[in-house]
């Protein structure tokens, strides 16, 4: 593809999601990829085997995947390449580029949890962040669960969107799929509990290695969305550099801390999950108070750092 065509792709896969969304369906290219990683797990796992087995059936896992998801990309372009017509390829390849993102379904998300909160209807709206979190959310506050809504939005900024765009820009279609399937896993897979501590270990770590770039870059480009929106930018800048190394997670911290910054709000603190407490390292300073309005910022922060990106990565790929 030419750097037009590329950036003509991409442009069109956001399009293509604003308009559309992202379908529920047992044929959405991620469902397979779940799908895949579940069949590959059943196939892998097994609780008796020793820590180091684990972790190298866990490696043999990713491996495996990663190479489907890329051959499978690679015969869709392959196959879209056939007609040999340049429209039909870029249509091709940003139908298949926007299963790979998912602006609109994470603005979505986070309208109905705020509308859930202006209404009053706390019940609903505990009950709907449950869904975006892991955290428990049975006895969230107002601010936690705007907290909660924020820093799903903030963080998935770079997973959800800049990263596979980035991706793609990088490698094409095929390498976007890749990382889509890597960051699945490591949603499947990729936690410190007792069953997955080693078999998943390959997975998290490459879940941060493919998103430690792309989550610094977004961060940067927030402090760019806040100055353009209005918000305190500088702010932005002096949390991002001074709490993005608090976040549990090596490349998390880099968006919530920016946002938390631009908004002039806290992000982090107590959390429970399966009853038992476990507090995050606070990140921001608590200007204001949490409030449903900060949901509706941090998602125009999300669709402002969204185009940023793709007008940037245009340019920069048009000239190398």
């Amino acid at each position: 593809m030419t750097a037009i065509d590329t950036a003509m792709t991409a442009a069109l896969a956001f399009a293509i999601d604003c308009l559309i969304g992202d379908p529920r369906s047992n044929l959405h290219p991620v469902v397979i990829i779940g799908k895949l990683i579940s069949l590959a797990e059943k196939a892998l796992y097994n609780e008796h085997d020793s820590d180091k087995r684990k972790f190298f059936n866990g490696l043999v896992l990713m491996l495996f995947v990663l190479s489907v998801c890329w051959l499978a990309a690679m015969a869709a372009v392959e196959l879209l390449s056939m007609a040999q017509n340049r429209y039909l390829l870029i249509a091709g390849e940003a139908l298949f580029l926007k299963f790979m993102i998912s602006p609109r379904s994470l603005a979505e998300a986070g309208r109905e949890i705020r509308d859930y909160l202006i209404s009053g209807d706390l019940g609903k709206a505990r009950f709907k962040v449950g869904w975006i979190v892991g955290r428990d959310t049975d006895n969230l506050s107002v601010g936690d669960v705007t907290r909660a809504t924020v820093e799903t939005i903030s963080e998935n900024t770079v997973d959800g969107i800049i990263s596979p765009l980035f991706f793609f820009f990088v490698g094409g279609l095929p390498l976007a799929v890749a990382y889509r399937a890597a960051n699945t896993m490591d949603s499947m897979i990729g936690y410190k509990n007792d069953k997955y501590m080693f078999f998943g270990r390959a997975a998290a770590r490459a879940d941060d290695a493919w998103n430690y770039l792309p989550a610094r870059l977004t961060g940067v480009m927030l402090v760019m969305a806040a100055a353009a929106l209005g918000h305190d930018f500088k702010s932005a800048w002096r949390i991002m550099r001074r709490d993005a190394g608090k976040h549990p997670s090596p490349n998390g911290g880099y968006t919530e801390s920016t946002v938390a910054g631009a908004l002039g709000i806290r992000l982090g603190g107590l959390n429970y999950y399966f009853g038992k407490p476990s507090f995050r390292t606070y990140m921001g300073d608590p200007v204001k108070e949490l409030a449903p309005i900060h949901i509706t910022q941090s998602i125009r922060l999300m669709y402002a750092v969204t185009v940023m990106f793709l007008a940037a990565a245009s340019v920069v790929r048009f000239y190398i």
